[in-house]
C-alpha cells in the first residue's frame, strides 16, 4: 500500500460537496476510467501535465497568491502568506481567503490538520524564480553533509544538535526567522552586506554547464562568511555562483517589499442596456453569421479553394471566396477555420474541399448550423480572423498554425470577464474588456499589432452575437456554462428559420430576408447573381443566369415554375420575359465533337460566325450552309462563342444536348478509417472524456462514491505477486510501459479498449520529450498502432517511451 499524500488526505477529509467542486473544475482528473479512490484522484490532480491544464484558467490573484506561496515554500503559514502579500487588514484578508478557497477547489493550494498551507510540486516548479526568489533553504541544502550543517550552525552561535536530520532542522528554524536572519547580516564584514543586499535584489543567477567545471572556483568578494553560515549555499560540484535561499532573500527585501496581489478587477465604465436590447442585436449578428457562413460554405462546395505550397489558403483564394459569397475576410476566415476543426472541410490534394459531413450540415436549420460552428470557435486552439504574424505579414487560414491555448484563454477570459459585469448593464466601450480579459486570464494571448489589446477576440465575439451592446448575450452565457442542449435552445430562440420563399421584383432581383433554405439558394443561384448577403440577401436576374440554368438542363417552363413555387406573390411579367426571350436564343447554335463541328438552323447566322474576327483563332470553315467547322477542342469553341456574345450548346456523341453539370468536390474525412477490422474502435470518430457541461458526468455521485471507497487502492504488480489487473489491456500496458503509474496505465488501457483518443507525452527516438495526441489505437504490443494527430498520419508508437497519459478534451 502506498502512504497517503498530504493531498489524498484533505481530500479525504472533505465532505461530498466540496469534493465535488474540486471534481468539477478538475475534469480531466475524473475522466474515464474515473479514479477508484481519492488516492488515485491525488496522483491525477498532481500530475504536471493536469497542473498545467488548470493554471491557465486561474485569475491573476490566484496566480499571485500561488507564486508568493512557491516563493516562501510550502508548507507555509497562511500568516506569512497574509504578511508578503500586504493582506493584513480586515478586507485584504477577506480577499486572500477567498483566493485560497478558490485555489483549494482545484486542488492547487490546501491547509494541513496542522494549519499550514501546501501546494501540488507541480504548481511550485511552474515558476523558475518566483518573485526573483531561488528555492528554499532545506532544497538547497539537499546533499550537505552533517558536519557542514554542523559547521554553519557553530558559525551562527547555535548550539549544533546530534543528528543529520536535527542539524537540518535547526538550520532551517533559524533562518525561517528574519529577525535572526538581519541581526546575523548586521554583524557581517562590510563586502560581505553589500554583496547580501546586491544579490536580495536580483533574480537568481543560472548557471549553464559547458565544458569542464572550475574544480577550485574562487568565491565573490565576501562570499566566504556568507557560504560558512548558510546565507549563501554552494552547489556541491562547485557549478556556478552560489545561491541564496529564498528564506534569506525575503529577510533582507525587508517587510515593506511586498508581493504583487491584485484582487480587485480593473473597472470599466458602464452603461446600462436592456436585456431585449441584447437579445435584438444578439440574434442580428448571429443571423448576419450564419447566413454568411451558409454562402462561404457554397462557394467552397461549388469550387473548392486551393492550398498554398506552403500549405493553407491564401489572400487570393480568401478574396474570391468573400467577393462570391458578399462576406468580409473576417467572415471568411472564421466560417473556415471553424468549419475545418469540425470535419465540415478536410485537405483533399491541393485543395481543402467540403467533406461529406457538410452535406449533412447544409441540411439543417440555421439554428443548428450556427449552434455547430459556435461550439467550435469556443475551443479553436488559434484566432481565426487574425490575419497577419507579429512582423506584419499576411497569414493562411487554414495554415496548420500551431496550438494556442493563449488564444482559447482570450476567448474564455472575455466571456468571464463579460459574466462578471452587473446584470443588465455592459460596457460602454468593448475595447475596456481588454484589461479585465488580462486580469481574469493572464495567459491569454494578445497580438502586438493590436493598438487596442484583444481587440481581434472581442471583434469575433461581436460578429457571433455572443457579445452584444457591450454585454454577455444568452448565447454567450450557455457557451460559457458549456451546456449544448441550453446553448441549442438559444439558438433557435434568437436565429429564425431557414426562409423558403423570395420576393421576386419587377427590377429583376429576389430578395430573402433572414438565411435562406438550402433549396431555395440553390435554386437562386442557377438562375441568377447573387449581390448581397447578410440578414437579407438580394440575387439579380439576367440573362447570363438564365443561360446558366438552360446549360444546366432546365427548360424554360422548368425554370418559370420553379421560381413561381418559392415566389412570395406572382412571377412578376419582365422576369417572365427574360426567362423566354433567353430561351428563344439559346441553343440556335449547336456545337458537335469532332475538333469539332458548328451546325445550326440559320445560314445567316452560321455565315456571320464564320467571318467574325475575333473567332478567326478558331479556324471556322464552313461546309455547308448550316454546318461549320472548327480546328479548335469543343470547349475552347464553346467558351469563345460564349465570350462574344453568342448562346451556344454542346451535343453529345449522340446528338443530344450536354447537361453542364458538374459535381461538387468532397474531401474524405480528416482522419482515415483504421487499417482493418480488428482495430478497435473501427468506425468511430475519436470520443473526448466528459467534458464541461456533459450529462454524463455528475461531480456528486463521483463524490460519494470516492469517500466511500477504501482511501487507498494498491497498485497492481502482478510480476512481484501484487493484485490482479482489472483487464487484461492494463496487464499488456503495464508490462511495457513500466515507467507509467498504474493510474496513467488504467486510462491508457481505457483509451484502447474503449476506442477512444487519448493525449499521451513520448519520448521521440531523437530523445525529445513530445506531446501526441492519438486516436484508433491498436495495441501490439511491445507497440501502439495509433492515428497522430500530430503528425497526420498513421504511426507506431514503442510502449516503453510513452512516459505520461493525459485525456483529450479539457484544455
Amino acid at each position: 500500500m502506498k502512504p497517503r499524500s498530504t493531498l489524498a488526505t484533505w481530500l479525504g477529509g472533505l465532505d461530498g460537496s466540496r469534493l465535488a467542486r474540486v471534481l468539477e473544475t478538475r475534469r480531466d482528473a475524473a475522466a474515464a476510467p474515473e479514479p477508484r479512490s481519492v488516492g488515485e484522484l491525488a496522483e491525477r490532480l498532481q500530475r504536471p501535465g493536469s497542473v498545467a491544464l488548470a493554471l491557465p484558467r486561474l485569475a491573476r490573484p490566484h496566480l499571485q497568491v500561488a507564486e508568493a506561496l512557491a516563493a516562501l515554500g510550502a508548507p507555509a503559514s497562511r500568516d506569512a502568506l497574509a504578511e508578503l502579500l500586504a493582506a493584513a487588514d480586515d478586507e485584504a484578508a477577506r480577499e486572500l481567503d477567498a483566493v485560497l478557497e478558490a485555489l483549494a477547489d482545484h486542488a492547487l493550494v490546501w491547509f494541513d490538520g496542522a494549519g499550514k498551507l501546501h501546494m501540488a510540486g507541480a504548481l511550485r516548479h511552474a515558476w523558475d524564480a518566483p518573485l526573483g526568489l531561488d528555492a528554499p533553504l532545506e532544497e538547497l541544502l539537499t546533499g550537505t553533509t552533517s558536519d557542514e550543517l554542523r559547521g554553519m550552525l557553530a558559525a551562527l552561535g547555535v548550539k549544533p544538535p546530534g543528528t543529520k536530520s536535527q542539524r537540518l532542522a535547526a538550520l532551517v528554524e533559524h533562518h525561517g526567522d528574519p529577525e535572526r536572519i538581519l541581526s546575523v547580516v548586521a554583524e557581517a564584514p562590510a563586502a560581505t552586506r553589500k554583496l547580501l543586499e546586491d544579490r536580495a535584489g536580483a533574480r537568481p543567477a543560472r548557471f549553464i554547464m559547458s565544458g569542464s567545471p572550475d574544480p577550485d572556483p574562487e568565491p565573490e568578494p565576501g562570499a566566504r562568511w556568507a557560504l560558512d553560515r548558510g546565507l549563501l549555499i554552494e552547489d556541491r560540484h562547485r557549478y556556478g555562483p552560489a545561491r541564496m535561499p529564498a528564506e534569506v532573500a525575503l529577510a533582507l527585501r525587508g517587510p515593506g517589499r511586498h508581493a504583487p496581489f491584485q484582487p480587485v478587477p480593473p473597472s470599466v465604465e458602464r452603461v446600462s442596456v436592456a436585456p431585449v436590447d441584447v437579445d435584438r442585436e444578439a440574434s442580428a449578428a448571429a443571423s448576419a453569421f450564419a447566413a454568411g457562413a451558409a454562402s462561404v460554405l457554397s462557394v467552397c462546395s461549388t469550387t473548392a479553394p486551393a492550398r498554398l505550397r506552403s500549405g493553407g489558403i491564401g489572400a487570393r483564394e480568401l478574396a474570391r471566396i468573400g467577393k462570391a459569397a458578399h462576406a468580409d475576410d473576417a467572415v471568411v476566415r472564421l466560417v473556415l477555420e471553424t468549419a475545418y476543426a469540425v470535419g465540415l472541410m478536410a485537405r483533399n490534394g491541393d485543395h481543402v474541399a467540403p467533406t461529406g459531413a457538410y452535406d449533412a450540415w447544409a441540411e439543417q436549420e440555421p439554428p443548428e448550423q450556427f449552434a455547430v460552428l459556435l461550439q467550435a470557435w469556443w475551443n479553436l486552439a488559434l484566432t481565426p480572423t487574425r490575419a497577419r504574424d507579429e512582423d506584419g505579414k499576411a497569414l493562411p487560414a487554414l495554415g496548420g498554425a500551431p496550438p494556442c491555448n493563449g488564444c482559447v484563454q482570450a476567448r474564455h477570459g472575455l466571456l468571464a470577464a463579460a459574466a462578471r459585469l452587473p446584470a443588465g448593464h455592459g460596457v460602454r466601450v468593448t475595447a475596456d474588456l481588454g484589461p479585465l480579459i488580462a486580469w481574469h486570464r493572464p495567459f491569454a494571448d494578445c497580438s502586438l499589432q493590436e493598438d487596442t489589446p484583444f481587440a481581434t477576440v472581442i471583434r469575433e465575439a461581436e460578429l457571433l452575437g455572443v457579445l452584444a451592446r457591450g454585454a454577455l448575450s444568452a448565447l454567450g452565457i450557455h457557451l460559457r456554462t458549456g451546456d449544448p442542449e441550453a446553448l441549442g435552445v438559444e439558438c433557435r430562440r434568437l436565429l429564425p428559420s431557414a426562409t423558403a420563399t423570395a420576393r421576386l421584383g419587377a427590377d429583376l432581383t429576389a430578395v430573402v430576408t433572414g438565411t435562406p433554405s438550402r433549396r431555395l439558394a440553390a435554386l437562386l443561384d442557377s438562375v441568377a447573381d447573387r449581390e448581397t448577403s447578410g440578414t437579407a440577401s438580394v440575387w439579380r436576374f439576367s440573362a447570363a443566369g438564365v443561360r446558366r440554368a438552360l446549360d444546366a438542363g432546365h427548360t424554360p417552363e422548368d425554370i418559370a415554375a420553379d421560381l413561381a413555387a418559392v415566389a412570395a406573390g406572382p412571377l412578376p411579367q419582365p422576369l417572365s420575359y427574360l426567362i423566354a426571350d433567353t430561351a428563344r436564343g439559346h441553343g440556335r447554335v449547336r456545337i458537335a465533337p469532332a475538333a469539332c463541328v458548328l451546325h445550326g438552323d440559320e445560314p445567316a447566322l452560321l455565315a456571320e460566325l464564320a467571318a467574325h474576327r475575333k473567332l478567326a483563332k478558331l479556324g471556322l470553315r464552313r461546309l455547308a450552309p448550316t454546318v461549320l467547322i472548327s480546328r479548335s477542342p469543343l470547349d475552347a469553341t464553346l467558351a469563345a462563342l460564349r465570350a462574344e456574345g453568342y448562346a451556344p450548346v454542346a451535343e453529345t456523341d449522340e446528338g443530344t444536348v450536354r447537361i453542364e453539370k458538374t459535381r461538387p468536390r468532397r474531401a474524405a474525412a480528416a482522419v482515415p478509417a483504421p487499417r482493418g477490422s480488428r482495430a478497435r474502435g473501427a468506425g468511430r470518430t475519436a470520443a473526448p472524456s466528459p467534458a464541461k457541461g456533459s450529462a454524463d458526468f455528475d461531480p456528486s455521485a463521483l463524490a460519494t462514491r470516492l469517500l466511500a471507497a477504501p482511501a487507498t487502492i494498491p497498485d497492481p504488480a502482478p510480476f512481484e505477486g501484487g493484485a490482479p489487473f482489472a483487464t487484461d489491456t492494463e496487464e499488456i500496458v503495464a508490462g511495457w510501459a513500466k515507467q507509467l503509474p498504474y493510474t496513467d496505465v488504467r486510462q491508457l488501457a481505457y483509451a484502447i479498449d474503449t476506442g477512444q483518443a487519448i493525449t499521451v507525452e513520448y519520448v521521440a527516438a531523437s530523445g525529445n520529450l513530445t506531446v501526441r495526441t492519438l486516436s484508433r489505437l491498436e495495441l501490439a504490443p511491445p507497440h501502439l498502432e495509433a492515428w497522430c494527430h500530430l503528425r497526420e498520419d498513421e504511426r507506431v508508437f514503442t510502449l516503453s517511451r510513452v512516459h505520461g497519459v493525459m485525456p483529450v478534451g479539457h484544455g
